[in-house]
């Protein structure tokens, strides 16, 4: 395969406690090179919320060592020569949530076929601690370099700087696949439920999608006032106002709910909702989703769906309209070698409102970690 001058070093967890801020930096192996592939040296890495859930191995076992981080974004450094997409060496390019899939290459896969790799059934692999269709292990972006198939990565337009491009490619995707699935624009209202990382695309995008109108459910007004900044046109804050639910029933059209919590209340929530409305679940809670009644979806022949990340098609489509409307991510930009700190204080709730770690010129070995 030829040699390389680099190595693949990034922060490591090692078991469970990993999610508490003790990840290790060390040197590890990536999937087997194939000329299908990208190595990307990277600049910027966002921090997801799912990052810290595989971390604790929330979501069922983790494969460790693992490297997490899924929202990166650097410079292609080698491009083997089955690649597609038309990436070159030195090309800005970034890589989110997924990062192969069985591609038809095993078998009859419906979503595949039809450019929804998103939600391939026969082999989806997630960009770390998956296993590739090679046998590979996938590992994340808080590390110095990322490979990836060239299928899964995507250039980054001239006008949207790195540090904002990297949350767009998990918590900003997440968001704008469902409101494009489900017919956001001109003639809808939409409700977002939590505002935090994908909250907050999720505000933006529906306001660059010309939705009629944006409303920001939360539960304190804590974030109003950014709310309003992002482009939303009303705020319900549901533990200030016992008359919420009554105050704004059936007005609107679609709610994508960010929240990851098995307490929230659901059946309010499906109150806001319009007849013929739509509920989009995105948040993951580890301990599922509260208990749900039949009749609002009898009554409004209600619909309650979820969604997964999105295709590179519509990564790709989303960071054109990004760069069409102006859309800019809120991003604190904190360096990788403080990757550990980060995560606690990603778990505390403390960004506004997407961390993303940036790799120093030296690197963060050099630079004293």
């Amino acid at each position: 395969m030829g040699s390389i001058d680099y190595k693949f070093e990034g922060w490591l967890g090692l078991d469970k406690s990993a999610s508490e801020g003790n990840m290790q930096w060390a040197e590890f192996e990536p999937k087997p090179w194939e000329e299908t592939d990208v190595d990307i040296k990277v600049s910027h890495c966002g921090i997801c919320g799912s990052d810290i859930h595989t971390l604790r191995s929330g979501w069922g076992p983790t494969l460790y060592p693992c490297c997490v981080g899924h929202e990166i974004v650097g410079t292609a450094v080698r491009v083997g020569s089955k690649a597609v997409g038309g990436i070159k060496v030195g090309d800005r390019v970034g890589v989110g949530a997924q990062s192969d899939s069985c591609q038809g290459r095993k078998g009859d896969c419906e979503a595949c076929a039809s450019g929804m790799e998103n939600y391939c059934a026969v082999h989806h692999v997630g960009t770390y601690n998956g296993t590739h269709v090679n046998g590979g292990k996938s590992y994340g972006g808080y590390a110095l370099y990322n490979r990836a198939p060239s299928r899964f990565v995507v250039k980054i337009p001239d006008s949207i700087p790195s540090a904002e491009a990297a949350p767009m490619l998990c918590a900003g995707i997440t968001t704008y696949s469902p409101l494009k699935t489900h017919g956001v624009g001109p003639g809808k209202t939409v409700g977002i439920i939590g505002l935090g990382g994908l909250g907050h695309f999720g505000v933006m995008w529906a306001k660059a999608l010309k939705a009629d109108r944006v409303v920001v459910i939360s539960r304190t007004s804590a974030k109003k006032d950014d709310a309003i900044k992002m482009g939303a046109d009303d705020f319900i804050a549901t533990e200030e106002d016992p008359a919420w639910t009554k105050k704004h029933a059936s007005t609107l059209d679609v709610i994508v709910c960010t929240v990851s919590s098995s307490s929230m209340p659901l059946m309010q929530y499906l109150a806001l909702l319009r007849f013929d409305g739509t509920f989009v679940q995105v948040g993951a809670p580890e301990d599922g989703l509260p208990t749900i009644q039949q009749f609002p979806f009898i009554l409004k022949r209600l619909k309650l769906t979820g969604s997964l990340v999105g295709s590179p098609g519509e990564i790709r489509e989303m960071l054109q309209l990004a760069a069409d409307q102006k859309v800019r991510s809120w991003v604190q930009e904190i360096p990788m070698k403080d990757a550990n700190r980060a995560i606690v204080d990603m778990e505390s709730g403390n960004p506004r409102y997407r961390y993303v770690l940036v790799n120093e010129p030296d690197g963060p070995v050099k630079a004293g970690l």
